[in-house]
């Protein structure tokens, strides 16, 4: 009886758990992202940029930082667009997030990039690159509030 006690219990436990994370998510919202940034990088890269967050119809200036390592060279500017989903209120949507990719631009190219932050918002993004720019490398970029 006390297997099946402490079984019960712990099934009970596992539902409501994945019935909290399931109304958290259902309770989540998305808005949209523009944005442009430069990029410089030798080795290590350096970006920088700003654009518009927009979150239940109203609009939010923010700025854009970052770093990258491994196999880089150039010079570009990306405007990017895209969705932010998992937020339920506009700071969700800042913070750090992290990528691993690679590619190359000479002249215009396109990119597309799907990168998440510690709280749980996504970015998908889709980008049109103007510049030369090679590379094979980890990148971080931070998303601030002005």
């Amino acid at each position: 009886m006390t297997i099946s006690s402490n079984f019960r219990s712990l099934a009970v436990a596992a539902i409501a758990t994945v019935a909290v994370s399931a109304a958290s998510a259902a309770h989540a919202d998305s808005g949209t992202i523009r944005f442009a940034v430069y990029k410089a990088a030798f080795f290590v890269g350096g970006s920088g940029g700003e654009g518009t967050l927009t979150f239940h119809g109203r609009s939010y200036p923010i700025s854009i930082g970052g770093v990258s390592g491994g196999f880089a060279f150039g010079v570009s500017k990306t405007y990017f667009r895209g969705t932010v989903r998992h937020i339920r209120r506009v700071r969700d949507a800042t913070g750090v997030y992290g990528a691993a990719g690679g590619g190359g631009t000479l002249g215009k190219g396109a990119q597309v990039i799907v990168m998440t932050n510690d709280k749980g918002a996504t970015l998908e993004l889709t980008g049109r690159q103007v510049g030369l720019q090679v590379n094979a490398d980890l990148s971080g970029m931070a998303i601030s509030l002005k």
